[in-house]
This record gives C-alpha cells, sequence and structure tokens, in this order.
C-alpha cells in the first residue's frame, strides 16, 4: 500500500488530527532517543484502535505498540508503518475494591488511586514508571509485589483487531513475561483486584518505597529503567559494578554510578550509544563472570 493510500484509510478509522506522518519518537521514550515514525496514530477509543490494527494486519503494513517508552529502545532508524501510542486511553476508574485501568494510564496513577481510595496491594507499583500496558506484558514487579498479583483481568486486542478479556491465569504471567507478546496482543483495559487496607499504612509503604527508589535509582537523568533481567543467581547491577563498568560511556549513553543497572542518557545519547553500551556490558561481563546478560528493555525498530 502506497503512503498515500494508507494516510487516507488511516483517516477513515479516526481523524487526521490524530495522526501524525514522520513523528520523531525521541518525545515518546524515557530515553529521549529514537528515529521516527511512519505513522504515529493515537486513537482515543477502543474502537479506533481496533479499526486501526485491522486495518494493518488486512493491508500487511506493519504496526507497533508504544507504551509510554519508560522500558524501551527506540533504534535510530525508527519505525516502518504504523504506530499506536495510548496516551489518550488513560482513564482509571474505581468500582469497591475493584480499579480498572486504560493501557495508556501511568501505573504509578493506578497505585496513588488505590491510596486514595484506601486499598491496599498496589503498592509496589508506586515507583514503576511505565504505562498499565507495558506492566502487563512485562508482568512488572518490584520490591516483592508484581502485576500478576493483582490483576484480575484484561481486555486485548488481537493482532487481527478483534476485542477480547483474558483472565489472569490465561494471560500465563511469569517473571518480566506474559503471553500478551508471545501472541502479539495490545492491551485495551486492565481490572485490579485489591483489598481494604488502612490509608496511613498504605501511606507509609509507598513513602518508604519511592525512597528507596529515589536513594537508589538515577532518576536525574533520562533512562530506560533497569537495562537486564536478574541472571539466575546473581544481581545484574552487581555483575556489571565487578566489572568496573561504572561510569563507563559510549556517545552520550552512560552506565550510572548511582546503580550500575541503569544506563543514562547524559550527553544527547543516540539509541545506537545505548546499543552500543549494552553490548559492551554484555562483553564485559560474560568474560570475567561467564555470566549472559539478558536484556529486559524492549528494543524496536530499525538501525539507520
Amino acid at each position: 500500500m502506497s503512503d498515500d493510500k494508507l494516510y487516507d484509510a488511516l483517516k477513515l478509522s479516526l481523524p487526521s488530527e490524530r495522526i501524525r506522518r514522520n513523528e520523531s519518537l525521541d518525545n515518546y521514550t524515557h530515553t529521549k532517543t529514537g528515529g521516527k515514525a511512519d505513522y504515529l496514530v493515537l486513537p482515543h477509543t477502543y474502537e479506533e484502535a481496533s479499526a486501526v490494527t485491522a486495518l494493518a494486519y488486512e493491508t500487511g503494513v506493519p504496526l507497533t505498540m508504544l507504551g509510554n517508552g519508560s522500558n524501551m529502545i527506540v533504534r535510530d532508524g525508527g519505525i516502518r508503518g504504523v504506530v499506536l501510542h495510548f496516551n489518550r486511553l488513560s482513564k482509571i476508574t474505581v468500582q469497591g475494591n475493584t480499579i480498572i485501568a486504560q493501557s495508556g494510564a501511568a501505573i504509578i496513577d493506578v497505585s496513588r488511586t488505590a491510596l486514595s481510595q484506601t486499598l491496599t496491594g498496589m503498592e509496589f507499583a508506586c515507583g514503576i514508571p511505565g504505562s498499565v500496558g507495558g506492566a502487563l506484558v512485562m508482568n512488572a514487579g518490584a520490591y516483592g509485589g508484581e502485576v500478576s498479583n493483582v490483576l484480575v483481568n484484561a481486555t486485548l486486542l488481537t493482532k487481527e483487531g478483534e476485542i477480547i478479556t483474558l483472565s489472569n491465569e490465561e494471560l500465563e504471567l511469569s517473571y518480566r513475561s506474559s503471553i500478551i507478546s508471545k501472541k502479539d496482543y495490545i492491551v485495551l483495559e486492565a481490572v485490579f483486584g485489591l483489598e481494604p487496607g488502612q490509608y496511613y499504612a498504605i501511606k507509609a509503604k509507598m513513602d518508604e518505597l519511592t525512597y528507596l527508589r529515589e536513594s537508589k535509582q538515577p532518576l536525574e537523568f533520562p533512562s530506560c529503567g533497569s537495562v537486564f533481567k536478574r541472571p539466575p543467581n546473581h544481581f545484574a547491577g552487581k555483575l556489571i559494578q565487578d566489572s568496573g563498568l561504572q561510569k563507563v560511556r559510549i556517545g552520550g549513553a552512560e552506565v550510572s554510578d548511582k546503580h550500575a543497572g541503569f544506563i543514562v542518557n547524559v550527553d544527547r545519547a543516540t539509541a545506537t550509544d545505548y546499543l552500543s553500551l549494552i553490548n559492551h556490558i554484555q562483553l564485559t561481563v560474560k568474560e570475567k563472570f561467564d555470566v549472559d546478560l539478558h536484556t529486559e528493555v524492549k528494543i524496536i525498530g530499525e538501525d539507520l
């Protein structure tokens, strides 16, 4: 399908002001890096998202889901086809002990909503910088809690554009994994089941976790969060630190001296800088400790 025909087809699914051509993605990722998307589409309803997804499937146009870009690196060559971005789908509602959150909502805001309603169970998420959709895809967790502990079900889009609902068990949530990525599903909405709690106890726990995060993580610089998965019987950050890699820099990307598991953008880094530094870290840790580090961060797009 030609570029103009694709644009015309997209305009049949949603208003033209929600379609952006050749949009740079560096403003949509936490690393502040990334090339251009051929089309960045900003649906306001599930029906619009479904229509765009079905269009991409029927025409063979590549479709990429971009959350809030907190645990993602977009290569400098950008992304071909259509990129869906759900920052307009961010509503959070409460029904009794249940919180219903749309995919584009920040998972931190879900934890704050839980606090405001004196509901316990979401405290672990008060420092996770991702969207609800991204949190489900990766079964995000921190400080002993994870999404699988509180998720009831999720409303998803199949690659054909069909809207379905899967239970916690059907989502096959495990360490930084779920069926969502395996089946190329797109998260529309999540339902969290919580328990009544005591406001000040919930707040105290969230304050404690926020302090731990702020004191240990380099939040003063753009980053993609924790870069590597935890290897068996090891901690990625400790291996990187013991390899003498803190403060090592390639281009504008640097291994944080505050937390070795983070790579920070200290001086107009490119995605290529990030990827080169990731490769250097993996090779060095393998050489020194014979441990393979696998990325937790999602890497998408094309090289220049």
